[in-house]
């Protein structure tokens, strides 16, 4: 199994399509509401804390079933999900929100 093989298993896309939409929500928030802090979290926040806390499980799923059994194909996997959650969360620190 390759590296191209093993992104089509829901447990390595998913995360990235999940990190991809919370930094989706945060520069759409950015776009309708510039970077001034607001008095309380919205559900902008909200949601993009569940999408970056849900995909916890799914990579330790993917680390488990996959890094275990294919550790050099699965590592690029790993090092994408990482990269896609710090690009998420970037914004976020940036903002000191």
């Amino acid at each position: 199994m390759n590296s191209r093989s093993m992104l089509k298993r829901p447990s390595a896309f998913l995360p990235l399509a999940m990190s991809s939409a919370a930094l989706a929500v945060v520069l759409f928030y950015l776009g309708l509401h510039g970077p001034a802090p607001q008095a309380d979290e919205g559900a902008a926040a909200h949601l993009w804390q569940i999408l970056m806390a849900a995909q916890i499980p799914i990579v330790a799923f993917f680390a488990l079933r996959w890094a275990t059994r294919f550790p050099w194909q699965a590592a690029p996997v790993l090092a994408l999900q990482i990269g896609a959650a710090l690009a998420a969360m970037v914004p976020v620190f940036l903002m000191h929100w």
